[in-house]
């Protein structure tokens, strides 16, 4: 017998109605920057080109530029709304009966027994700030490397970086590449339309041209763009500098916990490879909003030194010898690769659970769990 749907009063049918209003006030942003957009492209190409400009080889030059800077941002901006963002593969997810044994166990030791069985054959080498095994108990999962949970999509993100309203969505893995090029083709846009409008901006402030209805658009016009362009370029700059470091905006606030330390550069692998991670290897995609990273999202290579018998190889499944020597990033994604899940590696075994815990006695912190967001 099917439940009846809940009455108009009901407080879960208020619940429903608040969601989506909150859904619906998220796109606030979005309809913002596409509404400044639509009029600044009638701004531009109607009055300021075809009806303020007259040289007919200055027009055409400044529209053909306009809409190729025009059609990138539009694409690369529609790319980053709309790619979904990558969340944790099966491999990840707890068992039926390894969520049956964490609900039935005490906080402490026994579950982390249950998670350090479950992530015995997983790419894991970050933990918590307590040295815990990263589990999201929202999503019922073991978190991969730079995986977060987001609160706002109420789902765990691989490499997350941020939630930006202004795109309604999680930046992570899968639409990084996007954010990055919407943040530079945005930049180049407002840029180009500052430098162009300038000099009409000055005659109109200066009365050298007649007022018009075009006089209103074309000022604006230069104060919006100039506007944008100090803001985006602090922001694309930053990014720029996380790209060349392999750091997410989440690792620059918090550094990420590795079994033997904390190292905010243990992802770095030098400037070349980590571009590449992000743009892949092929430079025809670079500039082009069409995805190209490198990996799979759930596993990704480190610089570290192998200090234990525990970490005898790294996510990418290659061997450092010395600090200072970084890890060949892998020649296809490391989905695809032989070294996906690391079978052969073992993590957290629980003899080295055991020693460790007689090092440090029963009230190591490593032995309670921490779910972390």
């Amino acid at each position: 017998k099917m439940a009846a749907p809940p009455a108009p009063g009901a407080p879960g049918a208020w619940g429903g109605v608040r969601r989506r209003c909150q859904r619906l006030l998220y796109w606030v942003p979005v309809l913002f920057i596409s509404s400044i957009l639509c009029w600044s492209y009638y701004a531009y190409v109607t009055q300021l080109c075809l009806l303020t400009m007259t040289n007919i080889g200055e027009k055409v030059v400044c529209l053909v530029a306009y809409h190729i800077f025009f059609m990138l941002f539009v694409w690369s901006y529609w790319k980053t709304i709309f790619t979904l963002p990558m969340n944790p593969s099966k491999e990840f997810h707890l068992s039926y009966s390894d969520k049956e044994s964490l609900e039935r166990e005490p906080r402490g030791e026994s579950q982390q027994e249950v998670l350090r069985r479950a992530a015995k054959d997983l790419p894991i080498y970050t933990r918590t700030m307590s040295g815990a095994i990263r589990y999201c108990d929202r999503c019922h999962l073991v978190k991969p490397d730079r995986c977060h949970h987001c609160s706002v999509c109420d789902k765990c993100i691989l490499k997350m970086d941020h939630h930006c309203p202004w795109v309604n969505n999680c930046v992570g893995f899968s639409n990084y590449k996007f954010f990055l090029l919407f943040l530079a083709y945005s930049l180049l846009y407002c840029l180009f339309i500052a430098a162009t409008d300038l000099q009409y901006f000055i005659k109109f402030w200066t009365n050298g041209l007649p007022d018009t209805q075009a006089k209103f658009h074309i000022m604006f016009l230069f104060f919006a763009a100039a506007m944008f362009s100090v803001s985006l370029s602090s922001l694309f700059g930053y990014h720029c500098w996380l790209v060349s470091k392999n750091k997410s905006t989440l690792e620059v606030f918090r550094a990420p916990i590795f079994r033997h330390r904390t190292d905010k550069n243990g992802f770095s692998l030098g400037f070349s490879k980590n571009l590449r991670q992000v743009f892949g290897d092929e430079k025809k995609y670079w500039l082009l909003p069409v995805f190209s990273s490198l990996g799979d999202g759930c596993s990704f290579p480190t610089c570290l030194v192998n200090q234990d018998p525990e970490q005898a190889s790294t996510p990418g499944g290659l061997n450092s010898t010395s600090k200072n020597e970084n890890h060949l990033f892998p020649a296809k994604p490391l989905r695809d690769s032989q070294s996906h899940l690391l079978t052969d590696t073992p993590s957290w075994s629980e003899t080295a659970a055991k020693a460790e815990k007689g090092k440090v006695g029963m009230s190591n912190p490593a032995l309670t769990m921490e779910n972390e967001t």
